[in-house]
């Protein structure tokens, strides 16, 4: 380890050294942290870190001037539909995308590097539930979405195969995501195939271009966004990983979006097919004010251009059918190639600019005080994993149903959308659909039907009840009735029957019980009915024959 006198030589010469202006009050175990800490920082890296911080902060957000000029729709022959298509194209891409994930050539990578922090809570927000019967993490749902996919591509092709899920943490993360899976045994993936490594994390800096000191024995230290994730690979040897394993197409997604389809086979399947490098799902902006990124092209280029640098006369323009024409919603869900990825990280990486990110940021007043600002006191700096749409030779798009594939977790419930209300209504409602659609119908306590639900029933927890397991209920505005929910229903709540459908035959039929499971159809959507629980079993649709294990 360097010693006291390299590390304030260095940080001279970066024009920080008052980040060791407590050194000398340290014991030597805190003053060691503190060297380490700061030994890895590069004087002329760390120097114009801060300039490009202080100058980027000071410059007044606004829309380019000549923006509106340069800005374009992406054009039709680039934007693909989950849902405009004609079923035999969408059966094309979704068996595409299965046969990519049999050969062993799809993995999926997670971007997981932030912690639960406006959620209220200091662990990673994979973590986090948000109130679901069976109680499922985010991390839970999606390992299972993994296990799910890789069966029916397993089942479909006659073969086993592996999907590898790789997690880009930080810092903060890593640790607590790496003893969570360990405590869950992986939830039931092979450990093996669970790569998790850590992104860079920069220096918090104050608007006058000083680097924060968070303790009198630390540096307030930040992520350096998911588009750090570029550095991650290159700094993890995970492209090197990937090769070995075969792996040809990355689905690169954010933790927080709770309906995400990992490895979705469709979208696979459209990218792969239309040759595409690079791949960014949207969803249709609900409003011109609605604050997401736009997928679109400015002089010519693809790119996400924020909500913040579109002024809203653009924002508000119509497409001739009316719509929006700057409709393209970014989700943070990516296709990329291997060999885009390490393009990336070979060429361009270094051209990727920094956004600013306004915090407030704990530090230490000059009498060595602990303060946390009620105010954003300081800057980090941020990349973005969509800076590299640029970069692609072939960028195409695909536009999905927010119902279906969108409802991220960004708030606490006490903000009005983004909340785990919502996302616990989304997921629960997705269940709820598909069991309406592949036949079911729902019995009370005495075996009566109940009427579908509709659109506008809400899931609460009845008040004083510690148990979601048995106090769930779906309601509405002067109406409630029993426990009648998909993800787990408690022991006792009305019972999921499913009846043939009029006009289904032969493996196109299925038959659902309490508490048994009995399955032939092939008409459910992937991802459908395996979530579907019913007396806290798990159903499972089987391919091309039945089960009845009650």
């Amino acid at each position: 380890m360097a010693s006291e006198l390299d590390v304030r030589a260095r940080l001279q010469r970066a024009g920080q050294e008052h980040l060791l202006r407590f050194c000398a009050e340290l014991a030597p175990g805190p003053r060691a942290a503190l060297l380490a800490q700061l030994e890895p920082l590069e004087p002329e890296a760390l120097r114009e870190h801060c300039r490009r911080a202080a100058a980027a902060c000071a410059r007044p957000p606004a829309p380019a001037p000549d923006l509106a000029a340069r800005l374009r729709p992406l054009p039709p022959e680039r934007v693909g539909s989950a849902s405009g298509v004609a079923p035999q194209t969408r059966r094309l891409w979704e068996e595409e995308g299965f046969h990519q994930i049999a050969l062993n050539k799809v993995a999926v990578l997670l971007l997981a590097g932030g912690q639960g922090t406006r959620l209220g809570v200091t662990y990673p927000k994979g973590m986090y539930q948000v109130g679901l019967p069976s109680q499922k993490t985010l991390y839970q749902l999606q390992a299972e979405r993994i296990r799910r996919v890789e069966q029916l591509a397993g089942e479909r092709y006659g073969t086993r195969c592996t999907v590898p899920w790789y997690i880009m943490t930080s810092e903060f993360t890593l640790g607590p995501t790496a003893k969570f899976f360990k405590e869950h045994d992986f939830f039931h993936l092979d450990p093996n195939n669970v790569v998790m490594f850590e992104q860079r994390m920069l220096p918090a800096v104050t608007f006058d271009g000083r680097a924060i000191l968070e303790r009198k024995d630390k540096v307030a230290m930040a992520p350096d966004g998911n588009g750090g994730l570029y550095c991650a690979l290159a700094d993890h040897q995970v492209l090197e990983d990937m090769e070995r394993r075969g792996v040809e197409f990355v689905h690169v997604y954010c933790v927080d979006n709770i309906l995400v389809r990992l490895a979705d086979p469709v979208f696979i399947g459209f990218c792969v097919l239309r040759g595409a490098d690079c791949g960014a799902k949207v969803v249709e902006k609900a409003s011109p004010e609605e604050p997401v990124g736009v997928v679109c092209q400015v002089d010519g280029v693809p790119q996400v251009v924020e909500y913040s640098e579109i002024s809203p006369e653009t924002a508000r323009l119509r497409a001739p059918g009316g719509g929006l024409l700057y409709n393209a919603g970014n989700i943070c869900n990516h296709f990329f190639t291997r060999d885009f990825l390490q393009m990336v990280t070979r060429e361009f990486e270094p051209l990727l600019k920094p956004h600013v990110a306004v915090k407030k940021v704990p530090y230490v007043d000059e009498e060595g005080n602990p303060v946390k600002p009620l105010e954003p006191n300081g800057i980090k700096m941020e990349k973005f994993v969509f800076d590299v749409l640029p970069f692609a030779k072939n960028f195409v798009a695909f536009q999905v149903l927010r119902g279906e594939e969108f409802s991220p977790l960004k708030n606490a419930d006490s903000a009005e959308r983004d909340n785990p209300s919502t996302a616990r209504r989304a997921l629960l409602a997705q269940h709820h659909r598909w069991a309406l659609q592949a036949g079911a119908h729902f019995l009370d306590a005495h075996g009566a039907r109940l009427p579908e639900q509709p659109r506008d029933w809400r899931c609460t927890c009845k008040a004083g009840s510690s148990s979601p397991r048995s106090s769930w209920t779906w309601t509405r505005p002067g109406h409630c009735r029993p426990d009648s929910l998909l993800d787990l229903p408690a022991p006792g709540s009305p019972r999921l029957r499913m009846q043939p459908r009029p006009g289904l035959q032969g493996g196109k039929q299925a038959a659902l019980s309490s508490g048994c499971r009995t399955w032939t159809t092939e008409a459910l959507l992937y991802y459908n009915m395996w979530m579907i629980s019913c007396s806290a079993r798990l159903l499972k649709p089987l391919h091309r024959k039945t089960s009845s294990n009650c």
